[in-house]
């Protein structure tokens, strides 16, 4: 399934390698998947209603971390 899924890298990743965050998209799922070392390993799946709420969050700084 993974091999015909369209992975775009996050604005945040760099292109010498750092922080690479990707995701892919079907209408069903959303595809999350740390490319930095391993491209081809274990995916984050989640449905697209837990997508759209995680971005919609708004952004705190962790405890102890101002």
């Amino acid at each position: 399934m993974s091999a015909n899924l369209r992975w775009f890298k996050s604005s945040y990743s760099s292109e010498q390698g750092g922080e690479c965050l990707e995701m892919a998209s079907t209408p069903t799922t959303i595809h999350i998947r740390d490319s930095k070392l391993n491209p081809t390993g274990p995916t984050l799946r989640i449905s697209p209603g837990t997508w759209t709420a995680f971005l919609s969050a708004p952004a705190r700084p962790a405890p102890g971390r101002a």
